[in-house]
Parts: C-alpha cells; structure tokens; sequence
C-alpha cells in the first residue's frame, strides 16, 4: 500500500522533472512530437508482441504443455503498451524495456521457472469392451 502510494507521489514528479529538462534541450515541440512518437509506436508494437504471443500460446497447448510465460507475457505485454501510451519519458523507459522479449525474458525469467512445463498425471493403457466378449 505505501509503495502505490509513493509511486503516485513520484512517478509526475520524475515526469515533469523529464518533460523540463528533455523540452529545455530538444525544444517543446520536438518533445511533443517524441511523446506522441513513442505512444504510437508502442501501439503497433504491442499488438505485434501480443499477437506473437499469443502464437506461441497455441503452439505451447497444442504441446500440451502450459503456457505459463505466455500468460504472464500477456499481461506484461498490455501492461508496457499502458506505460508506452501514458505521457512521459520514464514510463516509456520501462515499457520499452518490458515490451522488448529479451529484457522481458530477464525479468520474468525467476517467476516462470517455478512452474512445470508439461502435465505428468497421464496415464496410459489399454481397454477391452467386457460386454462384446460375454455374448
């Protein structure tokens, strides 16, 4: 709770701490136009990853192993696409390095490592109709 609470608080701050001093270099306009740059290609870029995970989801049932990366790139996958829309110098820093598949692979590396990858409760054998055999 304190820490939603403090990034509320500092995340504007960084960001209008950024939007002064990028816009006193590179000038407002040029600032806009980056701002409105990143959002759009953070847009088509997340529905291109999106889309190939969501290709690679299909692959991993098809398996029949679960796609628990997928699952959780998915979700980190919409969540960079939020951070790359949203106005801001910082928040399009962390939402490109989560929406790139190598960083977000670091990132997520630990969490998905937990997990088993294919289902082991299979049994095989063989049946034989009882009720063919009796008449």
């Amino acid at each position: 709770m304190k820490t939603t609470i403090l990034m509320i608080i500092f995340i504007p701050i960084i960001e209008i701490y950024l939007f002064i001093k990028i816009g006193s270099q590179i000038g407002a306009i040029s600032t806009i136009s980056l701002i409105l740059f990143t959002a759009i290609l953070g847009m088509f870029y997340a529905r291109y990853e999106g889309f190939n995970t969501l290709r690679s989801a299909i692959n991993q049932l098809v398996k029949n192993e679960i796609p628990f990366y997928e699952i959780i790139s998915g979700a980190a996958i919409a969540m960079a696409a939020l951070l790359l829309i949203l106005p801001g110098f910082l928040t399009d820093f962390i939402g490109l390095l989560i929406i790139f598949p190598l960083t977000r692979k670091l990132f997520f590396k630990k969490i998905t490592s937990n997990y088993p990858q294919k289902k082991k409760n299979f049994i095989d054998g063989e049946y034989e109709d009882i009720d063919d055999k009796n008449q």
